[in-house]
């Protein structure tokens, strides 16, 4: 059967009063682990480009544009929003963005997806090209979410944020599915991550531009072991780590656990028996202790001092003596 327009639903001026389960089974995607990647991510590019194709652009002043109601991206060094503000200001923006009619606030919008777009022109104080529509939550959601999937401008560990956020705010594993164009084994595998590392080691690492699904599970195992997730977190907040260029920080935290779990655990050495030592009269006794590389004299009593003044005296003597006895072994006299 032919599947139907995934955004047929974000196509009309009002929002549908459908309830989730009725808006599922009425047109959004579900992808299952034969679906090619390439071709579900296609697929979307050309939704997302139809969702805006032939509506009215309109100017909106980005002071009246508030952020979207999940969040979707992480605080990021990027040169790559350096790049785009230098193309709109050259020439303009080429591609406009999408929001809503603010749900709460009278006069405002809400975006859906273009949030960059947003933050250059309101950082050039210049408009916002833009196209609004009346959008229900769910489909704002699904809207966010396959436009960013069909662009591939999200890393990894931002989707898995994504995810789990939407997870938080009551919404069903299969419309996280459609938002994300993932099956649910790997929706599953994903929710794992947020689960097993605290939000904080996260945060410090960030975007993590390059690091895919693979790499983040083995450090999800690495945190996972006895004590990883405290050595982790102080290693996080070192100076090494802050220090570090953001594209850094991942390899940076997964070397340090991978050596500190394969580091061998040290024994303590046992110190050897003291031998003690005591005067024929007993008025002076001593701690000897030898390990090899050091030996130790510790006398007691109330001699000891005068008795340790004298040992300290005669050191060049007694050392003599030692060499001229060692000599007197090595000859046989």
């Amino acid at each position: 059967m032919a599947r139907k327009n995934i955004f047929d639903n974000l196509m009309r001026t009002e929002p549908s009063e459908a309830n989730e389960d009725d808006r599922r089974d009425s047109g959004f995607p579900k992808f299952g682990a034969a679906k090619s990647i390439s071709s579900s991510i296609d697929e979307l590019a050309k939704q997302a480009s139809k969702l805006i194709e032939g509506e009215t652009i309109v100017e909106i002043d980005p002071d009246l544009i508030d952020g979207s109601f999940v969040a979707d991206r992480m605080k990021a060094d990027d040169d790559a929003y350096q790049e785009l503000l230098s193309a709109v200001r050259e020439r303009g923006q080429d591609t406009p963005i999408l929001v809503r009619p603010h749900p709460d606030r009278d006069g405002r919008y809400m975006i859906v997806f273009g949030h960059r777009r947003v933050s250059v022109a309101r950082e050039l104080g210049r408009p916002v090209r833009a196209v609004v529509k009346a959008l229900a939550d769910i489909d704002h959601i699904i809207a966010q979410g396959q436009e960013n999937a069909a662009r591939a401008n999200l890393t990894f560990i931002e989707r898995v944020l994504f995810a789990q956020r939407l997870e938080t705010l009551g919404y069903g594993r299969e419309t996280i599915q459609s938002a994300l164009s993932i099956d649910y084994q790997t929706l599953s595998k994903m929710l794992t991550i947020p689960k097993a590392i605290p939000a904080a080691i996260i945060d410090a690492i960030g975007p993590a531009k390059g690091v895919g699904r693979d790499r983040w599970l083995d450090l999800r195992k690495l945190v996972e072991r006895p004590r990883n997730t405290e050595a982790a977190a102080a290693f996080t907040a070192s100076t090494e780590f802050m220090a570090a260029d953001q594209e850094r920080r991942f390899d940076l935290l997964f070397d340090h656990l991978s050596g500190a779990s394969k580091k061998p655990v040290k024994k303590a050495i046992e110190p050897k028996t003291a031998r003690v030592w005591a005067a024929a009269d007993k008025q002076v006794t001593g701690d000897i202790r030898n390990t090899g590389k050091t030996f130790s004299l510790a006398l007691k009593a109330k001699d000891a001092g005068k008795f340790g003044e004298y040992l300290t005296e005669n050191l060049d003597r007694f050392y003599e003596a030692f060499r001229e006895s060692e000599k007197a072994k090595q000859t046989g006299d």
